[in-house]
């Protein structure tokens, strides 16, 4: 079997649209180059085919919204990651498909409203992972802050990262507010991060670092 050389980048929005979405493509692109892997940005859910997944090494779902995946895509990405196939979402990923519960079930929760954009401190729970072991136990940053309908919980759920809510206005979810984890989906493995709002997030080498660590755990390219 060929080894896969690319990560499909899916970024179709049918509600709001990030205007981050451009610069994470590129950072995507750039991360993705040193370790032998293009990255093919696309928003045509055609793309998620069976004979175009089976040569990426991930699928990254970086913001998009609403209902975007006809059957076959829907299918074909199902498929794929039960296989064995590595699935990122970024920030809005947790936005989209409301209609298809499997989704929910991949990502692991469902977006339920955020305050505006502001600073707080992110906990870092969990730092034996490529995608956290850079970061401090407390990293300040500013973001659009997630809330979500309900944590992550079971599946073997891996949270990563969480943010306190002591630290800014508009969290909704109490002392426990997961905002980054992992985990296996069938033979596959899924990671979804909250984090990257702003397109400026795409040029912080703190950040970069972190979509790096999470793209190739994804990818099994984590040693």
């Amino acid at each position: 079997m060929p080894v896969p050389t690319a990560v499909l980048v899916f970024s179709a929005t049918a509600e709001y649209r990030h205007e981050s979405i451009e610069a994470g493509a590129a950072a995507l692109a750039g991360l993705a180059r040193p370790h032998g892997l293009r990255a093919l940005h696309t928003e045509d859910p055609a793309d998620l085919r069976p004979d175009v997944l089976a040569g990426c090494a991930a699928v990254v779902f970086l913001s998009p919204t609403g209902d975007v995946l006809d059957a076959g895509a829907r299918a074909a990405l199902r498929a794929y990651v039960t296989g064995g196939g590595g699935f990122l979402g970024v920030h809005a990923a947790t936005c989209a498909e409301y209609g298809w519960p499997y989704y929910g079930e991949l990502l692991g929760a469902r977006f339920d409203g955020h305050p505006e954009v502001q600073p707080a401190t992110v906990t870092v729970e969990d730092r034996d992972h490529p995608a956290t072991a850079h970061l401090p136990q407390t990293w300040p940053w500013t973001d659009e802050w997630y809330n979500f309908r309900a944590g992550p919980a079971g599946h073997g759920v891996r949270v990563l990262a969480s943010i306190d809510e002591d630290t800014y206005n508009g969290g909704t979810m109490g002392a426990a507010h997961p905002l980054v984890w992992c985990h296996e989906r069938g033979a596959g493995r899924v990671f979804y991060t909250a984090l990257g709002h702003r397109a400026e997030a795409y040029a912080d080498q703190g950040f970069r670092r972190h979509l790096e660590g999470a793209l190739l755990w994804c990818a099994r390219l984590d040693g």
